[in-house]
């Protein structure tokens, strides 16, 4: 197995895996994200990175700098990671995420965070085993009335 960029022709299988994950197949918005993170200039500081087996993508990571948001000193951000179900525990994730963190200790980062919904105690429990913690910080949010129609 091996972790790399991501290739213009990963992204079946990219899309392949988080359909089969999340339920839904979303290809707009990963051509969207392809094209932000999956040829962007490595001054850029994002990556998209996929885990190999062969010729299958059994495992994806995607994470970028984000510089002084919300009063913070910049930081990596962790925003989207999958494994092939059939491929967990096999130390996937946690090979990809070990190259985020060596990308982002050479783009000069010291602190990584993520996001997740409360009651996924899947990607909470994989989190934790790689030394993440709550952080301090609240997020928020509020819902939104459908816009009015012209």
């Amino acid at each position: 197995m091996t972790v790399r960029p991501v290739r213009r022709a990963d992204l079946e299988q990219v899309i392949s895996l988080d359909a089969t994950v999340t339920g839904v197949e979303k290809r707009s918005y990963w051509e969207r994200v392809f094209r932000r993170y999956g040829q962007a200039a490595r001054a850029e500081q994002r990556w998209f990175l996929v885990a190999v087996a062969g010729k299958e993508v059994v495992g994806f990571l995607i994470g970028e700098v984000r510089d002084w948001e919300f009063g913070s000193p910049p930081c990596g951000w962790l925003f989207a990671i999958d494994i092939e179900p059939r491929a967990r525990q096999a130390g996937i994730g946690t090979r990809l995420l070990a190259a985020l963190c060596e990308g982002l200790r050479a783009a000069g980062v010291r602190k990584l965070r993520t996001m997740l919904s409360s009651d996924n105690t899947l990607i909470l429990s994989f989190f934790r085993s790689q030394g993440m913690m709550a952080a301090p910080m609240i997020p928020l949010e509020m819902d939104l009335a459908p816009a009015e129609r012209a």
